[in-house]
């Protein structure tokens, strides 16, 4: 019998990817509702890339990590 990949173990142990998954998510809507800088692409480019690139990369850490445990 297969076992499903997100059980309540898995859960609880990715759990703590999932609170900062959260927290770049509300950083990046807020980003993109109300800007604190004047509109340049430069800048925005800049601070979604420092804010998207690390969250993608944590929401595949998080999926690998749940399927290998």
């Amino acid at each position: 019998m297969a076992h499903p990949v997100f059980n309540r173990e898995t859960l609880l142990d990715i759990s703590v990817n999932i609170v900062p998954l959260g927290i770049l998510a509300f950083f990046i809507l807020m980003f993109l509702l109300n800007s604190p800088w004047p509109s340049s692409l430069f800048i925005s480019v800049i601070v979604l890339g420092l804010h998207i690139v690390p969250f993608v990369g944590l929401a595949i850490l998080t999926y690998v990590a749940a399927t290998y445990l």
